[in-house]
C-alpha cells in the first residue's frame, strides 16, 4: 500500500494543551488524575525528545531471565517498499512496567525471504524505551514491491515468534486481485477469539481492524464469559481503564490471548480505532458521563498513547497529547485506494442524549459533523484525485440508513451516520461529484454482520445504488450470537437496501478483482467456549461499474 498522507511530525503545541494543563490542576478530583497521570498528560503536550525527560539506563540483555516477547509480534500499513514491524517487550506482562522498570533495551530485528531465515535481506537494531511502554517499531525500507517476507526480533538469548508480512504492489501496477479481511470488536470478557484463530489460517493479504480492539470495562478474575477455571487474572484488571498504566496493562491482557497473537503474526494489519479504546461512545472531547472535558482529554491522551504503543503504526500516527491523526490513505497498485477514517476524535456530540431517536432538527443540523472539516475535505479531495478501480472506505459505524422500527418516522441510532445525516449527505454528494464508481465501505461497531446497498436516497428504494457497505460483525463482543436476532424481521422489512443480516460472531473476507468484488461472511456459532468451527453464512458479489450486491 502506498501514498501515505499525514501531518508533519509533532506540532509544537497541540490544540488541547490548555485543557490538559487545566486537568493537571485537578489531580485530586478523579482516580485517573493521580499526580503521575497528570504529569504524564503534561509531558505528552511538551513534545519531549524521543528518549524522554531522562536518560534511562540500558539493560544488560544477557541478564534477561524470562521471555520478553510474551505479547507477540505484528506488522502493518504495507507500502510498495516498506512495512512497519512491531513488538513490545514484557517479560512480566501483567506488571505495570512489564517487568523491565525504567531501563532501555536493545533489540535486533531481521527480515528474510524464507521462514527459516536462511536468506536475510535486512537486519538492524532498535531501542525499546520505557517512555513508550517498551514497544519497538521498525519502518523497514528498501523492500521489493509485491513480495512476501518473514520477520523476527531478538534480545539477549531470546528470539521472538516469527511473523509473516508483505509489501504492496508497485505504484501504478495493474495488479489483478487483493484478498482482505475486516474484523472489529473483540471484548476479551465476552468470549474467546475463535474468529482470529480461523482468520490466521486464511489466505489473505491484509487485515483491516475497524475498532474496539480494546474495551475499557472491568475484567474479573475468571475472564468474564470465558469462565476460566485454570487461570486467575489479577485484580488490577477488575476496574475500568483510565490511566496510561491501566491502558497499557489492558493491552497486555488482550495480547496474552494466543489467537490474537497468531493472527497478528500471520498477516499485516491496518488499524483504526472506535470508541472503546478510550471510552464508550465518546465524541471529541465529550465522554458519555458529561465529565469536565479537560479531565476527559487527559484520559484520552493516555488512551491514544497506549493505542499507538501497542499497534503496528508509524511515527506519523504518534499522538501529541490527546490529538493524533489516525486517518490516512493507502493504495494497492491501481486496484484499490483505502481511505481510513477516524469517526470519534473530531465528531460533534451525539444528538438527543445519544438515545435511539427519530431524526429531527438537533441531529440534522448542517453544522454537525462525524469526521471534522479537515478530514472531510481530505476524503473528498482524495476521491477527486483517485485513479483506483475500487475506492474502499474502512471506518467504524454504520454508514447506511438503519431504521429500527416499522413506523413511518422510524428511530435510528444517534451514534452512527444516521445521527449525522448532513455529514453523510456531503460524502454522498462528494462521491457522486468525484465519479467514484466502485465505492466499498467497510464497517465495524455493531456486533452483527450486515450487507447494504448504499442508496442515493435511502428513503426511495428505487433510487440509484452508489456503492456497497459490508459490516463485519464482532470477534467476541456480544458473546454468543444467533443467525437471526430478535429484530431480524423488523430490520429486513424496514430497510429494503439491507441485503443480509446475521448476528453470529466472525469476520468478512473480501476479494477485490478487476471485474468483481466478492464478500464471504465467515461466522462461528459460539465464543463463550473455545474451539468452534467456522463456516460461510453468505456470499455476495458486486460488479465493477455496476454497484449493488448479488448473492452467490
Amino acid at each position: 500500500m502506498s501514498g501515505r498522507t499525514g501531518p508533519p511530525h509533532g506540532p509544537a503545541f497541540t490544540p488541547h494543551d490548555a485543557e490538559l494543563r487545566a486537568a493537571a490542576r485537578h489531580v485530586a478530583r478523579r482516580r485517573f488524575l493521580t499526580v503521575t497521570a497528570a504529569a504524564a498528560a503534561l509531558a505528552f503536550t511538551t513534545n519531549l525528545p524521543a528518549r524522554g525527560a531522562f536518560a534511562a539506563p540500558r539493560l544488560d540483555t544477557a541478564r534477561l531471565a524470562d521471555d520478553p516477547f510474551t505479547l507477540g509480534v505484528a506488522s502493518g500499513d504495507p507500502l510498495p517498499d516498506s512495512v512497519l514491524l512491531w513488538t513490545r517487550l514484557a517479560p512480566v506482562p501483567f506488571a505495570p512496567d512489564g517487568g523491565l522498570g525504567q531501563q532501555r533495551v536493545e533489540v535486533s530485528w531481521e527480515v528474510a525471504l524464507d521462514e527459516y531465515f536462511a536468506v536475510v535481506v535486512q537486519r538492524g537494531t532498535a531501542l525499546a524505551l520505557p517512555e513508550y511502554g517498551h514497544s519497538v517499531r521498525v519502518d523497514v525500507r528498501g523492500l521489493a514491491p509485491g513480495s512476501r517476507y518473514h520477520y523476527r526480533f531478538r534480545t539477549g538469548a531470546w528470539i521472538s515468534p516469527a511473523g509473516r508480512t508483505r509489501t504492496a504492489p508497485p505504484d501504478g501496477d495493474d495488479t489483478s486481485s487483493l484478498r482482505l479481511a475486516a474484523v472489529a470488536c473483540q471484548a476479551y470478557h465476552d468470549g474467546y477469539y475463535t474468529a482470529h484463530r480461523h482468520l490466521a489460517q486464511e489466505d489473505v493479504d491484509v487485515v483491516f481492524h475497524l475498532g474496539d480492539y480494546l474495551y475499557e470495562y472491568a475484567v474479573d478474575s475468571a475472564g468474564g464469559a470465558r469462565g476460566y477455571t485454570d487461570v486467575v487474572l489479577p485484580d488490577v484488571f477488575n476496574r475500568e481503564t483510565t490511566t496510561l498504566t491501566d491502558y497499557r496493562m489492558r493491552y497486555s491482557l488482550y495480547k496474552s490471548d494466543p489467537d490474537l497473537r497468531d493472527v497478528h503474526a500471520a498477516h499485516p494489519f491496518v488499524v483504526t480505532w472506535d470508541d472503546h479504546e478510550t471510552e464508550n461512545n465518546y465524541a471529541g472531547a465529550a465522554d458519555e458521563n458529561g465529565s469536565d472535558p479537560a479531565q476527559f482529554l487527559a484520559r484520552r491522551a493516555a488512551a491514544y498513547r497506549a493505542y499507538w504503543e501497542n499497534q503496528p503504526l508509524r511515527a506519523d500516527q504518534l499522538p501529541q497529547g490527546p490529538d493524533a491523526q489516525l486517518f490516512r490513505r493507502l493504495h494497492w497498485g491501481t486496484l484499490a485506494q483505502f481511505d481510513l477514517l477516524d469517526t470519534r476524535q473530531y465528531r460533534s456530540d451525539q444528538a438527543y442524549g445519544d438515545t435511539s431517536h427519530v431524526p429531527g432538527p438537533e441531529s440534522d443540523d448542517p453544522a454537525r459533523t462525524l469526521t471534522g472539516d479537515a478530514q472531510e475535505r481530505w476524503l473528498l479531495d482524495g476521491w477527486g484525485a483517485s485513479t483506483a478501480l475500487w475506492n474502499v472506505m474502512p471506518q467504524q459505524v454504520c454508514f447506511s440508513q438503519r431504521r429500527m422500527d416499522l413506523n413511518a418516522e422510524a428511530k435510528v441510532s444517534m451514534d452512527a451516520w444516521d445521527g449525522y445525516r448532513a455529514s453523510r449527505g456531503r460524502l454522498v454528494a462528494g462521491a457522486k461529484a468525484a465519479g467514484v464508481g466502485n465505492w466499498l465501505v467497510l464497517t465495524g461497531d455493531v456486533h452483527v454482520a450486515y450487507a447494504f446497498d448504499i442508496k442515493d436516497d435511502f428513503d426511495d428504494p428505487g433510487s440509484a445504488t452508489l456503492g456497497t457497505e459490508l459490516t463485519c460483525s464482532s470477534v467476541a463482543s456480544g458473546r454468543d450470537g444467533s443467525a437471526r436476532p430478535a429484530n431480524w424481521d423488523t430490520y429486513m422489512r424496514a430497510n429494503p437496501h439491507l441485503r443480509f443480516y446475521d448476528g453470529r460472531r466472525g469476520y468478512v473476507r473480501v476479494e477485490l478483482g478487476r471485474e468483481t468484488a466478492r464478500a464471504d461472511y465467515r461466522v462461528v456459532p459460539v465464543v463463550t467456549t473455545p474451539g468452534a468451527a467456522v463456516s460461510t453464512a453468505a456470499s455476495f458479489v458486486t460488479e465493477a461499474g455496476s454497484p449493488g450486491l448479488t448473492p452467490v
